[in-house]
């Protein structure tokens, strides 16, 4: 399984804010905002303050997405 953060680019589209202004606000650094924009992982720590600043639940930001070649259902 993989992690996937659209959630997380529609919820900055539905509040009208741009990537920059969620690393300003969380404090993350531009490498953990390249890794979300790459769909790698990142720390709770950090998924829990992007969950602050929007105000929302993990499961509003993030999923997991089973990988093709898991083969489970």
């Amino acid at each position: 399984m993989t992690v996937c953060y659209n959630k997380l680019w529609k919820l900055l589209i539905d509040k009208g804010m741009k990537k920059k202004d969620l690393r300003l606000a969380t404090g993350m650094t531009t490498t953990a905002l390249a890794k979300l924009g790459k769909n790698e992982h990142v720390s709770t720590a950090l998924l829990v303050k992007i969950c602050k600043v929007l105000d929302c639940d993990l499961c509003d930001i993030v999923e997991l997405v089973r990988d093709e070649e898991d083969g489970h259902d």
